[in-house]
């Protein structure tokens, strides 16, 4: 029986990839989709039969969803820094402009305009805009850093402010949010002035403030979460009867009912259906392989001499991470309802699919490159 592998010997592309990517991090990844598909074949089926369709409805689509952004993964984690450069700048471009179509032609759900219609398909512009917007920031920064005139710090700003006016108008408040912790960790890493620092995070607090008194879905998640008898916080609730039903080890599979009655169950409360039929185990094994992943690809990163890899790359983890945070977060009743997937594992096309452009950007941003170094051009 023959075992396939590569020798260090060769210079294949593939060959090339495979002794410089992170191999912990791919297995880590791996560990998580599978995760996913199972945790989706758990949810799914309920929500499916609640609404009409075939019980394997939301299981067949992810796994079609699931292939190409594999796909995508592995052929953007092959790019060298200066390719990842210019794809995010091409990439971010054609998201915003899909970002800005959704005012117009996007379908309203739920009073916002956050989807567009491709054929059978519905695209959330936002989602694809979060990594590629992070990698164009994290170019600009470092430019500013390489040469001092260059005003790579106003051009991210107004890119910034760019993406968050359209998202205000869909509205899109939590996407906001995390856009804005995202750009604010880039901003921190690339050492800009406390004064700046502060003047953004007073901005932020101004808008969070504004937010609340001019968006009324917004100030119903935050007093419903901050007065529980204020509203109706049924998922939330419910979320949070799933963890105590399923104890430490959980009931097991098929066996809990959370997913019978909460309408986001294979979605943004995934996580609940996680606790509830696989445990507090299974649960602190899925927020292990989280931190991992941002523990091991931000110590890849803070090795690097090249700003361009250093700021793009802790975006990208950012964006990761947080997203994870807030999922959970919400799941656990610690923070408002957000409407945030959990990376890799909630059902979602669009999601899947940014994630994994993400993803792949990072993968080739945190590869070994032997004999790189300094402030010199990208490779």
């Amino acid at each position: 029986m023959t075992t396939f592998t590569f020798a260090r010997t060769d210079n294949s592309v593939v060959g090339r990839w495979w002794w410089t990517v992170d191999r912990w991090a791919i297995l880590a990844l791996t560990v998580l989709i599978v995760m996913g598909m199972v945790l989706t074949l758990a949810a799914s089926p309920a929500v499916a039969e609640r609404i009409h369709v075939d019980p394997f409805h939301f299981v067949r689509r992810q796994v079609i969803f699931l292939v190409p952004s594999v796909i995508v993964m592995f052929g953007i984690s092959l790019m060298s820094p200066e390719q990842v450069r210019r794809f995010a700048a091409l990439a971010f471009l054609g998201a915003l402009a899909a970002l800005a179509a959704t005012l117009v032609i996007g379908a309203e759900i739920k009073g916002s305009r956050r989807w567009i219609g491709v054929g059978a398909l519905s695209v959330q512009p936002s989602e694809f805009v979060k990594p590629t917007f992070v990698v164009v920031s994290g170019w600009l920064l470092a430019e500013r850093q390489r040469h001092p005139g260059f005003p790579g710090g106003i051009l991210s700003a107004g890119a910034y402010l760019v993406v968050v006016a359209i998202l205000l108008m869909q509205p899109d408040f939590g996407q906001t949010m995390l856009l804005s912790m995202m750009w604010g960790v880039q901003l921190f890493v690339a050492g800009l002035p406390i004064v700046i620092v502060l003047a953004l995070a007073a901005a932020g607090t101004v808008g969070a403030v504004g937010a609340y008194f001019l968006l009324p879905h917004v100030a119903s998640r935050i007093d419903r979460f901050l007065n529980p008898e204020a509203g109706d916080n049924y998922q939330t609730e419910r979320a949070f009867d799933a963890f105590v039903s399923g104890g430490v080890w959980g009931r097991g599979p098929g066996e809990g009912t959370v997913k019978r009655i909460l309408p986001d169950a294979h979605t943004d409360f995934i996580f609940a259906v996680a606790g509830e039929e696989f445990g507090m185990v299974a649960c602190l094994v899925l927020v292990g392989i989280f931190a991992f992943i941002v523990l091991r690809l931000l110590s890849r990163l803070f090795k690097e001499n090249d700003p361009f890899v250093l700021y793009a790359g802790v975006g990208l983890v950012a964006q990761f991470g947080l997203q994870a945070f807030i999922n959970i977060g919400v799941n656990l009743n610690l923070l408002p309802a957000k409407g945030m997937t959990l990376p890799f594992i909630s059902y979602g096309g669009s999601s899947m699919v940014a994630l994994a452009f993400g993803m792949g950007m990072l993968l080739a941003l945190t590869r070994s490159r032997p004999g790189v170094g300094g402030f010199g051009g990208y490779r």
